[in-house]
């Protein structure tokens, strides 16, 4: 999708601070962070959202891509041993404000009491 910030971004055609990539995903740093770390996780493939996901003919793929890459990101951000949060927004009452499913990793600070 040409229109799509993330999917330039992934192909290389907007500048991110990328802290990971590989064939599949790339993780940069968001250009908004609500902590130390804030990472953006995402697959290159544009999927709109979570439940667009589910429902790919490629999604279990995509979503096992994101699932292998989280270790290395999370060393790379160097939060794998302190912690971290992993947020999805899905949608626009859950905050998702880019129409690309994407994964927030969260850290390099305690991040307080247990939300559930």
């Amino acid at each position: 999708m040409t229109d799509c910030i993330f999917c330039r971004i992934a192909a290389g055609a907007i500048p991110a601070d990328i802290v990971y990539q590989d064939d599949d995903v790339v993780a940069f740093r968001d250009i908004h962070p609500v902590a130390p770390v804030h990472l953006l996780i995402v697959p290159r493939k544009h999927v709109a959202n979570l439940l667009e996901l589910a429902g790919h003919p490629d999604g279990v793929s995509l979503a096992q891509a994101v699932l292998r890459a989280v270790p290395r990101v999370a060393a790379a951000a160097g939060v794998d041993q302190t912690g971290f949060r992993l947020i999805n927004n899905c949608g626009e009452d859950g905050g998702q404000t880019i129409s690309h499913v994407h994964f927030h990793l969260i850290g390099g600070r305690s991040l307080g009491e247990k939300l559930l």
